[in-house]
């Protein structure tokens, strides 16, 4: 068997003598413990040596894409074709290639890289004629030439510069803002109805420059920044401004911020367009289908456009939200439907109510356009502009509600009628701003007084009503008048009874049951005086 072995310096093809120790694959580290070890398995058969670090560079790029170099081919051919032996290679995909080229048996196992790893352990006692410096020379040359070549490697196609560019685009944008915001709350102490008056903030920074301290406005000419009509309003309001005086010193502070402010805008202007250029030469699909400054975002976000390409589009849908995403996901509530592809202008132009829809669709064609810039050959942008007017015919069909329904007859246009957002305008209730209550407390009282009057007279005129029906029957008086109170008594008492009863048995509830009561039924004291008053009317 031999084996193919790369070097900085040169490929080195070995001679397996002993092949029945590669079968113990645990133990075959033992036999390179030394060169002397190492020499009785394997034997150097040819080495190649390459003439100056370019070859070498050439050598390891093709092995690294799985290609054969010229100078490998000739020495596979003359050596390995005639020794008409299998060949251990470290690498799988670089056997496939031989083998299918130069029609060789390869072989690739983990025997196979324990022997690799053997022989380059022992390298500079199996391959004699090359110093150890040589090589360590070639090794640091070769390392620093891969890493050059892979940078230069396709300069258009590196995506940093567009993470940079627009990382310090948003940057700048921020800083603009927090620098107008201080330089018209400073300036407006001194004239405050300028700010009003002038809502642009580079030409009201370019005005101030200019002009200064507001007492200028009148001798000034502002016709190259302002039109006319705004010009004399400005004029005018610094004649009669209730602003404060400032000092000379403070006017040359704001003016030297105003100057920041405009060099930094100059800035940005001249730096978006320096982003615009870059995106269109690396994703001309990507910046027709989302615009420039959302298809750097979302290269920004992914790290890289070969990291974006490997996205789905349900995940560069929703690029940007996933701070929402996992928190509706948590509060299982809907999930969002756009990250930062909400800001492209496709989706900007739809209703709110088919948003959703077009930026399903849009992420999926944005991805194909991503995947079409990161592994095509071909940098025209004919594909976004084709998949651009498809999606700007689906938005024109959705928003006209031209949506065809299949039927039974066959295709047929919706009737439906178009979507008018219709308002409910709800009237003021007054009623319910009033605290006080609908009736005063003073008729309530009154209310319920004649009620108890009317009460009490009805309970009269049936107890007269009685009284009149019993009197003619009555022959012993002194008897049944006695009866008739004793039974009246009785009544009450029962009636009170009934209650303490109740009372007991509320109370007694969550005793037991099983106690039997063993107390004795005691007269009550009412009872006591109705018998002696029966006994005195008997006396």
């Amino acid at each position: 068997m031999l084996v193919l072995f790369e070097t900085s310096v040169g490929y080195a093809i070995f001679k397996v003598l002993n092949e029945k120790k590669l079968q113990e694959v645990d133990s075959l580290w033992k036999e390179f413990e030394t060169p002397e070890k190492a020499n009785k398995i394997v034997k150097l058969k040819h080495f190649e040596k390459f003439q100056d670090t370019a070859e070498a560079l050439a050598a390891f790029t093709a092995l690294m894409e799985g290609k054969i170099n010229k100078q490998l081919k000739k020495v596979l051919k003359k050596i390995v074709k005639e020794a008409h032996e299998p060949l251990a290679v470290a690498d799988a995909k670089l056997g496939g290639v031989i083998k299918e080229k130069l029609n060789l048996s390869c072989i690739h196992s983990p025997v196979v890289n324990e022997l690799m790893r053997g022989i380059r352990s022992q390298m500079d006692g199996l391959i004699p004629g090359v110093e150890p410096r040589e090589m360590a020379a070639m090794c640091l040359g070769l390392a620093h030439s891969l890493s050059r070549y892979r940078l230069k490697f396709s300069a258009d196609k590196v995506d940093t510069m567009i993470v940079q560019a627009i990382s310090l685009l948003d940057d700048l944008d921020k800083e603009l803002n927090n620098y107008i915001m201080r330089c018209r709350e400073w300036y407006g102490w001194h004239f405050p109805e300028l700010g009003k008056i002038i809502s642009d903030n580079l030409t009201y920074c370019k005005c101030l420059q200019k002009v200064g301290d507001r007492k200028n406005y009148a001798s000034a000419t502002l016709s190259e920044l302002l039109p006319e009509e705004v010009e004399a309003e400005v004029k005018a309001a610094a004649e009669i401004s209730m602003g404060t005086e400032v000092s000379e010193e403070d006017i040359c502070n704001i003016l030297h911020l105003c100057t920041q402010v405009i060099e930094i805008s100059e800035y940005r202007t001249q730096l978006y367009e320096y982003l615009q250029n870059r995106m269109m030469a690396i994703a001309p699909n990507v910046t027709v289908m989302v615009g420039e400054l959302v298809g750097a975002r979302l290269i920004a976000h992914a790290g890289s456009l070969l990291n974006l390409a490997k996205h789905a589009a349900s995940t560069v849908q929703i690029l940007g939200a996933e701070k929402a995403l996992f928190r509706a996901l948590k509060s299982r509530r809907d999930t969002p439907k756009y990250g930062l592809i909400y800001h492209a202008s496709l989706v900007g132009q739809t209703s709110p109510k088919h948003k959703g829809k077009i930026s399903r669709m849009l992420a999926a064609k944005t991805v194909l356009a991503i995947r079409y810039d990161a592994f095509g050959e071909d940098s025209s942008s004919a594909m976004g502009v084709e998949n651009r007017a498809k999606l700007e015919a689906r938005l024109r069909t959705l928003e006209d509600r031209g949506i065809r329904k299949i039927s039974g007859t066959g295709k047929a246009l919706a009737k439906t009628e178009k979507y008018e957002h219709k308002s409910e305008v709800k009237t003021y209730d007054p009623s319910g701003d009033s605290t006080l209550p609908a009736c005063s407390k003073k008729r309530k009282i009154e209310q319920v007084d004649k009620e108890d009057e009317i009460v009490e007279k009805k309970a009269k005129k049936a107890k007269v009503k009685i009284k009149v029906e019993e009197a003619p029957v009555a022959t012993e008086e002194e008897e049944e008048e006695e009866g008739v109170l004793v039974v009246e008594e009785q009544e009450t008492s029962a009636k009170k009874k009934k209650k303490k009863d109740k009372k007991k048995h509320i109370k007694e509830e969550p005793l037991s049951e099983e106690e039997p009561c063993t107390s004795t039924a005691i007269p009550s004291p009412e009872k006591k005086k109705k018998k002696k008053k029966k006994k005195d009317n008997e006396d």
